[in-house]
């Protein structure tokens, strides 16, 4: 979580000359960096970590998307169905 907001807002003059810095910054808070040039925020510096999840996350909001769109053109069958198949298929119980 964000503690003090000025803190993760830096000029781009700022994060060049002291980029090492940032990049620990980044990494031990876990928290985003804006970077500003001309006063006007253009870029974001994120830990490797956070955008691997937030990767994953929108992977995952694709998944639903595209499940969500499958269920409206009635591409899908009823859960029942499907678990009767898969029992056929693989020879299990019930």
């Amino acid at each position: 979580m964000i503690t003090n907001i000025q803190e993760c807002i830096k000029p781009i003059s700022y994060v060049k000359t002291n980029a090492a810095d940032m990049m620990n910054f980044v990494n031990d808070r876990k928290e985003p960096l804006v970077i500003t040039q001309n006063g006007e925020s253009r870029a974001v510096l994120i830990d490797v970590e956070s955008y691997q999840e937030m990767k994953n996350a929108f992977n995952l909001l694709r998944i639903i998307q595209a499940s969500e769109k499958s269920i409206q053109n009635g591409e899908c069958k009823p859960a029942s169905e499907v678990f009767a198949n898969l029992r056929r298929k693989y020879n299990c119980g019930k």
